[in-house]
């Protein structure tokens, strides 16, 4: 898992120290800079189940601590960030007794659920993936894409080119079953991040974990993803009492869960991202800042992290400059280059490097940027948000139950 840990393997100049201080005094986690990635999750489990031919199966499986089985269920909680579960721990007793001799893992950034879950599918850094955020540029059409949605980009198996874990361990002989919404099946995040298993369609998480147990009664993986804990902060904020129950409910049918599950299997959960709530205080628009618009062609990306790409002629110094001066504290504003030099994407294959914004943009604290020209009314509204570097967005849980 080099690609994931190790600097980018660029010809450039070491990570300028003024980029360096900058995430220091904002206390923000760069990629693999602290703790194993989320892309060592996938191929601990092929190490545990002996499949040693996967990239990384043995020294993932040692550094995550997973035991040989014959039988490994993933669960991932979408926006199940490990400082918000150590501060809200009270609603979750089963994940709460497991919590503290975990170790956690860093997201990627952008810190967002596509990018994430690339990584965590190939176990490879989103400059390999091309998964760079909720939104991206095109470099064949100049427009933006959703990667959520799969909306105004090329066929997923085009757009992300890496083969998937799941492959692999498909392509090993191991039976492998990914359970989540029905609408998931097929989808365009999906195939990019995820394709290989047989999918089982289950819609309430109940009804999901009734069939992982279902898929585990014979030897083999279960992948199993939910979504509203992620959810409930995005509407209300993961302060909130709606994101308690959401965590409650998963924490109840995840004990029912491992309860359920055959003796020789090992669970792990795990999440993509953290999450912020906003401060609307702190929030600026590019669309009607004339600092912040200047020589900004167009804005990737989501309000907590930014792929600025610029207009033809526009100075990438000059533009980055301009916006540190508006936003002051409240954001790490660098260059392609030197985010590329300090390993933000990871190692960036050529296909890759023009998605990357001239400028990029990682916030700090609870501050956003957003675009209203490209952006809805609603999702600039979320209370709940993620994409940055900060340690409730960054560092994601590692819970092994054997």
């Amino acid at each position: 898992m080099t690609d994931l840990e190790a600097p980018a393997t660029t010809a450039l100049s070491t990570v300028p120290p003024r980029v360096r201080a900058a995430l220091q005094a904002a206390d923000l986690v760069a990629p693999g800079s602290d703790h194993p990635c989320l892309g060592r999750v996938l191929p601990a489990v092929a190490g545990a189940l002996g499949l040693l031919d996967v990239p990384d199966a043995s020294s993932s499986q040692r550094m995550l601590g997973l035991p040989d089985a014959t039988r490994v269920c993933v669960v991932l909680v979408d926006g199940l960030g490990h400082t918000n579960l150590a501060e809200r721990a009270g609603h979750a007793p089963f994940l709460r007794r497991r919590l503290g001799d975990s170790t956690p893992l860093t997201s990627t950034f952008p810190s967002t659920t596509a990018t994430a879950m690339g990584t965590f599918g190939v176990a490879l850094p989103p400059g390999r993936t091309g998964m760079l955020g909720y939104t991206v540029r095109d470099p064949a059409t100049g427009e933006l894409g959703n990667l959520v949605s799969w909306t105004g980009l090329p066929p997923a198996r085009q757009w992300q080119r890496e083969t998937t874990v799941f492959e692999r361990l498909v392509a090993a002989g191991t039976s492998v079953t990914s359970i989540g919404p029905a609408r998931f099946a097929g989808s365009g995040l999906t195939e990019a991040a995820l394709r290989g298993p047989t999918y089982k369609a289950a819609e309430s998480l109940a009804a999901r974990v009734d069939a992982t147990v279902d898929a585990l009664r014979r030897p083999g993986v279960a992948y199993l993803y939910w979504g509203d804990v992620d959810k409930a902060g995005h509407h209300h904020g993961w302060g909130s009492w709606q994101w308690g129950d959401a965590l409650a409910e998963l924490d109840a049918e995840l004990g029912r869960l491992a309860r359920l599950l055959p003796r020789d299997t090992v669970l792990v959960v795990t999440a993509d991202h953290g999450m912020v709530d906003v401060d609307r205080s702190q929030r600026w628009d590019v669309a009607t800042d004339a600092a912040l618009g200047a020589g900004v062609e167009l804005v990737a990306g989501e309000p907590r992290a930014l792929h600025l790409h610029l207009e033809p002629g526009a100075d990438a110094l000059q533009v980055a400059d301009r916006w540190r001066d508006t936003l002051g504290a409240a954001a790490v504003v660098v260059t392609r280059d030197e985010a590329m030099s300090d390993a933000w994407f990871g190692d960036v294959a050529e296909h890759v490097l023009p998605v990357i914004g001239d400028v990029v943009v990682a916030m700090t604290g609870r501050a956003t940027v957003v675009d209203s020209r490209t952006q809805t009314p609603g999702s600039m509204d979320l209370v709940g948000v993620h994409g940055s570097l900060t340690r409730h967005e960054m560092l994601v849980p590692c819970l092994v139950v054997a």
